[in-house]
């Protein structure tokens, strides 16, 4: 009788600690806000970003910034770490890059346009080291979530598009 209860007592111990275990490791869900966007894009509330070349403005939240950081990852990290651009070390994701192309990319509709049909910096001719994003593989929202992330990144994050982190 006495093994039986021991044996009782460790089972529902293990069960218990799983239980425990589990309900510390849950899945992040896919509107939380990432620290990264919190701390180093600064928009655990709602920022204003430029939508196109007429000054208008659209506010994005950090769960949309934080989305477009997430598909940043899965679809442009391999080629543009930390800002850069790998295939063109001579040209970053930085405002200043970014507002040197031709033409301008450094406004969402701008920065969608582009990823829909990607162009060489001088806008001459066809680029094929950016994938183009059609709205079928990409919808506009999640689009321009994106195009948010990495003009808020250019905007805010230390050390993004630029040569060294000293800069």
């Amino acid at each position: 009788m006495l093994r039986h209860s021991v044996l009782v007592r460790y089972l529902l111990g293990i069960l218990v600690s799983g239980l425990v275990l589990l309900s510390a490791v849950q899945p992040a869900r896919a509107d939380a806000l990432d620290p990264y966007v919190v701390r180093y894009l600064q928009a655990k509330e709602p920022i204003e970003l430029e939508l196109n070349g007429q000054g208008e403005t659209r506010l994005f939240s950090g769960e949309d910034l934080s989305a477009g950081k997430r598909l940043f990852g899965q679809n442009c990290l391999n080629c543009h770490v930390g800002g850069a651009t790998l295939p063109n070390p001579m040209v970053s994701l930085s405002l200043k890059d970014l507002k040197a192309a031709t033409p301008p990319r450094d406004n969402v509709s701008s920065l969608v346009a582009f990823l829909r049909e990607p162009m060489s910096y001088d806008g001459s001719e066809e680029s094929y080291w950016c994938r183009e994003v059609p709205e079928s593989w990409m919808p506009q929202e999640q689009i321009e979530n994106l195009a948010a992330f990495v003009l808020r990144a250019a905007q805010k994050a230390p050390g993004w598009g630029v040569e060294s982190f000293e800069n």
